[in-house]
């Protein structure tokens, strides 16, 4: 019988590290163990509960109320016989490696960024994350981050890349009539190219980075802006695209993001920070779609340059602009044979499947 496993993290709205905490759950179901989820709630609570998991809404999104967020999860562990703790964030770790601490059962942590220390106490309050009986680095970057800083961690680092769905993110599987619905959204005519930036509207994922790349070319394609964020910084989006020439959509959210990928003819990462994995990159390269990707973190070991994609320098809207023009200058053979060779290389490293796979045989240890 396959243990009862606890995640905990702030919220389940959508990123990176909800849809790992859905792709866990769901093979802990499929292991034969009971899969449970604290957060304060959002909107990947229906796709969660779905697959046969149990949510329990406790205010984790909020730095005050550690110690008491602690004792509610003590309580959960042992009215549920909960065997491992799985944090993955820093403010619900502390309340877990709490509730670990009280009721004995085991503590696992996931480490999903770099975490800055840029004012005194930050430093322990990261270590939290270094406190696991294992510490899942979810990159080789991560791994040499966490070691730099908690050299002590090594023997209980385990390296666990981030998947993607291959079956979800695949292009036989979505239906041309969808890609023909989000360009038509957009605005864009079926013959006019357009590029891609998947990412919460914030200014580090390098929205304008792009913006000013693509204002240096003749005869600039579109750009669709594709996440949520600030009101603020979406108006500054604009009024650049407009003082550069640029063509922009600003798209929001969307439900189908394989769609969205095969809608466009390249799919850009521009983050001017270190990502720990950067799964977007992924993503687009199991639907075979060319990617440029900043030339930093994660990226640096999912993309090979040249082959299944290509690096660009953070920040350098000269040299992306360069590289832009170079991709689609491409004939689309020279394009669909780094796609190809890019959903090739998904498969046989960062599939879903291997990452769970991964995750679960770290639970075998502790229980």
């Amino acid at each position: 019988m396959f243990p009862t496993i606890l995640q905990v993290l702030p919220a389940l709205h959508a990123g990176g590290v909800e849809r790992g905490t859905l792709e866990i759950a769901q093979a802990v179901i499929q292991a034969g163990g009971r899969a449970l989820v604290a957060s304060a709630g959002g909107r990947l609570v229906p796709a969660l509960e779905a697959l046969g998991a149990r949510h329990f809404a406790l205010p984790l999104d909020r730095k005050l109320g550690l110690w008491q967020n602690a004792s509610t999860l003590a309580r959960l562990v042992e009215d549920e016989n909960v065997a491992i703790i799985h944090a993955r964030s820093r403010a619900p770790a502390w309340s877990a490696w709490r509730a670990a601490r009280l009721t004995g059962v085991h503590f696992v942590t996931t480490w999903h960024g770099t975490y800055n220390e840029n004012f005194p106490g930050k430093a322990l309050y990261n270590g939290v994350m270094a406190r696991g009986e294992r510490v899942i680095a979810i990159s080789d970057f991560i791994r040499e981050h966490i070691l730099a800083r908690h050299p002590a961690a090594a023997p209980r680092i385990r390296t666990i890349p981030r998947g993607v769905d291959v079956a979800l993110f695949d292009p036989g599987a979505v239906a041309p009539a969808s890609v023909q619905r989000l360009r038509e959204a957009w605005g864009v005519a079926p013959a006019s190219p357009c590029v891609l930036l998947p990412g919460r509207l914030t200014r580090w994922k390098g929205q304008a980075v792009l913006i000013e790349a693509l204002g240096r070319l003749p005869a600039p394609p579109t750009a669709v802006l594709l996440g949520d964020g600030r009101p603020a910084y979406a108006s500054e989006l604009r009024a650049l695209a407009n003082a550069r020439g640029v063509p922009l959509v600003l798209a929001g959210h969307t439900e189908d993001m394989p769609a969205a990928l095969l809608a466009a003819d390249i799919i850009i990462h521009a983050s001017t920070d270190a990502e720990a994995f950067g799964r977007v990159v992924i993503e687009a390269q199991a639907m075979q779609r060319p990617v440029i990707a900043s030339d930093l973190g994660g990226p640096r070991e999912t993309v090979r340059p040249g082959e299944t994609g290509w690096l660009s320098p953070a920040g350098d809207a000269a040299a992306l602009a360069h590289a832009l023009a170079q991709v689609l200058a491409m004939a689309p053979q020279a394009r669909a044979a780094v796609g190809a060779a890019a959903r090739q290389a998904v498969l046989a490293r960062f599939s879903t499947a291997r990452m769970q796979a991964a995750t679960l045989d770290v639970y075998r240890e502790l229980a």
